[in-house]
């Protein structure tokens, strides 16, 4: 790290400390997201650190957005009423009564400082060059409705109103609508064991990064296969970082420790199909490490100091297969028809927590796609070497005190295609990120990321060159 980096990084870290001591000083803000609206609780109820969930959290959520247990007493402000008793009683023959949540709506603003180490001047002559000092960058202002039709239906809309500047709208994030007890009740299925989710979202993942607590993304979720410059016709846009539109059938047996969804797709992204119809599967299950019988009963546990996370650890499996369709309008090779190249992704994950102390996850995930070219005559195509990647990440979190967390996070992807693109300098790219986030208030938070980049080439040299980075910001919700 040169001289520079680290005279910015105190700097960085010693405006943050001042920053925390005016924000320390000032009057006290209560925690007001739609939910901590509609339950008059604080954030802290259902997160460790937003917007990461903890067990209550996730319980919460899985329950369609309703506390596990004896909601209506908890309800300081109750729904409107859609109809009446008599109403569900003389189903089918009038319609069936529902709710609507009191203003379900919140909001989310986020600003980040960065600064990138000095670039070789052939980097900064080309497109892709990246100012050295951004201020407040990607300024997103988002607007967030979540709640519940009822007993058993619970919507999620998220949409960004502003990114990366004035007016630049970013468009829809999810925006669905879930049964949570889908043909449960005639086919005497346990409630939350058979739910189907309907629109647009994030793939089930076994770790969000719509959601994520992180500044930047995971590496292998942005991850895309395509040739470039290379023999071969693969260009596949998919990326699990994106949201998607389809219709998932999943559960969460076992009082939530077991997890699985099977999901159809448009394929593509949010962006429109591109892919012919995909198919994505997850299976997780998780395990209490909790010593006392009575304790792994509870929604969290709890001990001498308290309510707490249970100690656990979770596994999952999961994987995607689909086909990318290219040359649908002969626009790549005029007069042959299109090209339909199969793909898929597979891999697994753990999250091992320790009350709500530390946390440690990780992922691995390998990707194959199916390579075409044409053939010796140039009337169609024949199969080549695949395009192949794989990687993932592990992650530690640890609470030095309630309001303040240490993150360290390592990225890996292995991608020969990359390499040979001029991506990288090696098959490998590794990144490391250590990370500090502070809740200055509940629904306040101030974070900083150093993220140290693997090599990458200097156009028309022999000499590599790392793109480190320094991020700082603010991220509040209201």
């Amino acid at each position: 790290m040169n001289r520079t980096i680290r005279v910015f990084l105190i700097k960085g870290l010693a405006a943050l400390g001042i920053l925390i001591a005016i924000q320390a000083a000032a009057p006290r803000a209560m925690a007001i997201p739609a939910f901590a609206r509609k339950y008059h609780t604080a954030c802290a109820t259902c997160h460790n650190n937003w917007p990461e969930l903890n067990d209550f959290g996730r319980a919460f959520k899985i329950n369609g957005f309703k506390f596990p247990k004896d909601d209506e007493d908890f309800l300081k402000e109750p729904p409107l009423m859609l109809g009446a008793q008599a109403q569900k009683e003389a189903f089918p023959h009038a319609i069936y009564p529902g709710e609507l949540p009191i203003l379900p709506i919140a909001f989310r603003y986020s600003g980040n400082l960065s600064y990138t180490s000095p670039q070789p001047s052939a980097i900064t002559q080309a497109a892709g060059y990246v100012p050295q000092t951004e201020l407040f960058l990607p300024n997103t202002f988002t607007i967030l409705a979540a709640g519940s039709f009822g007993p058993s239906i619970a919507f999620w809309i998220d949409d960004d109103l502003s990114t990366e500047g004035s007016g630049a709208d970013g468009g829809l994030g999810d925006g669905y609508i879930k049964a949570n007890d889908f043909l449960g009740h005639f086919l005497h299925v346990p409630r939350n064991d058979l739910n189907a989710r309907f629109g647009q979202f994030e793939l089930d993942l076994p770790f969000t990064m719509a959601r994520t607590i992180n500044m930047s993304d995971y590496a292998i979720y942005d991850e895309t296969a395509s040739v470039g410059s290379l023999p071969g016709t693969t260009n596949n846009p998919f990326t699990f970082a994106s949201t998607q539109r389809g219709i998932e059938i999943g559960g969460y047996p076992n009082r939530g420790y077991t997890w699985w969804s099977v999901t159809l797709l448009d394929g593509g992204n949010s962006q429109g199909t591109v892919n012919s119809k995909d198919v994505y599967v997850n299976i997780g299950q998780r395990f209490d490490l909790e010593r006392s019988p009575e304790v792994r009963k509870e929604i969290q546990a709890s001990g001498p100091t308290g309510v707490h996370d249970h100690t656990s650890i979770r596994f999952n499996a999961f994987g995607y297969y689909g086909k990318n369709e290219l040359n649908h309008a002969g626009d790549l090779f005029p007069g042959l028809p299109t090209i339909h190249e199969p793909f898929y992704r597979a891999g697994g994950a753990f999250n091992y927590k320790f009350r709500s102390n530390f946390a440690l996850w990780g992922l691995y995930m390998y990707a194959h796609d199916s390579n075409q070219t044409l053939n010796d005559a140039g009337t169609g195509y024949v199969s080549i070497k695949p395009v192949t990647y794989s990687g993932g990440f592990v992650e530690g979190e640890y609470w030095i005190y309630p309001w303040l967390i240490a993150l360290m996070r390592y990225d890996n992807v292995n991608s020969p295609t990359d390499r040979l693109n001029g991506v990288s300098r090696y098959d490998t790219r590794s990144i490391y990120t250590p990370g500090l986030q502070m809740l200055v208030r509940p629904n306040i938070k101030l974070k900083a990321e150093y993220i140290y980049n693997f090599e990458q080439p200097i156009p028309n040299a022999t000499n590599f060159y790392r793109a480190n980075q320094f991020l700082t910001g603010v991220d509040f919700v209201f």
